[in-house]
């Protein structure tokens, strides 16, 4: 059974006039099919305003479905009893550490979650480390939070988030404000929860060098889910990547454009690693053909 499982989801917000009239009605997301197994890695794609925010927040029951349904865990989201629970079972981290962050010690915001839910204190302290070391940043549990970096920030959100054991992780576009270290340090930590502690993870993103790790990615446009597949599936398909107005990484580009230029390159090359180790395979074949 799916930890995420979204049948026929519709959600539509009104837009009002200047007057306070209705202007008209938007359609977010537009029949989506999701269903999202316990452990799996996955990857949301989409330019801005393709609905994938709004599909984030209806997995956190911050919105909920104008039709169709969205289970978590098998609670209905539609529900208002179940939405304690579902928020429990499906932590979010949002774009901006800032909104997420309110303790004046990291050590002290990350154990504002557990605190809350009513654990015990000795436990509430074995969680708060537990969850620090698992995004590498123990160390910092004394400092300010206002003194840490972008990435080292949106880390402890997402030691606060961990400390409250939820089985699933929702980011929505957490590294959307961080530079490329930042973003770096934010994805190892989320592909680390997942492989070592076997949490769902859920990424909203619009950076395709994050995505390469995922069990599998969705595209979405105009509300609804476009393409499907594994990351190599999906960037195998540059031309109808740029119709949906997305890149792919930068060396599936190069590769993809050394392979239209007559390379014999495999269809999809996502790193750096794997393209150096095809061309150094063409190098050879080439000098075996000429006896060099």
């Amino acid at each position: 059974m799916g930890i995420i499982e979204a049948a026929k989801l519709v959600f539509e917000y009104a837009k009002y006039s200047e007057e306070g009239s209705v202007e008209s009605v938007v359609r977010a997301i537009d029949g989506v099919d999701l269903d999202v197994l316990p452990g799996q890695f996955i990857a949301i794609l989409g330019h801005n305003g393709s609905g994938k925010s709004t599909l984030a927040k209806q997995m956190n029951a911050i919105l909920t479905p104008t039709e169709g349904t969205l289970y978590v865990d098998g609670k209905d989201t539609k529900k208002e009893e179940n939405i304690w629970p579902i928020r429990q079972t499906a932590g979010m981290v949002f774009q901006n550490p800032d909104n997420q962050i309110i303790g004046t010690v990291v050590e002290e915001d990350v154990g504002f979650g557990p605190e809350n839910m009513g654990v015990p204190t000795p436990e509430i302290w074995e969680r708060v480390e537990k969850s620090l070391k698992s995004v590498g940043m123990w160390e910092y549990r004394k400092n300010s939070p206002n003194k840490l970096s972008g990435g080292q920030k949106q880390r402890v959100a997402i030691a606060g988030v961990v400390a409250m054991r939820p089985k699933c992780i929702v980011l929505d576009e957490p590294t959307a404000m961080l530079d490329p270290n930042g973003r770096k340090e934010v994805i190892r930590t989320v592909q680390e929860l997942n492989k070592k502690e076997g949490v769902t993870v859920i990424l909203i993103t619009h950076y395709m060098e994050e995505v390469i790790g995922a069990d599998k990615v969705f595209v979405m446009d105009k509300g609804k889910i476009v393409m499907q597949g594994t990351p190599r599936e999906v960037f195998a398909e540059v031309e109808q990547l740029k119709k949906y107005r997305l890149d792919v990484p930068q060396v599936t580009l190069l590769a993809y454009e050394l392979r239209v230029a007559g390379l014999p390159l495999p269809d999809c090359v996502l790193t750096t690693e794997e393209l150096i180790e095809e061309l150094e395979n063409i190098r050879k074949q080439k000098g075996a053909q000429y006896g060099n």
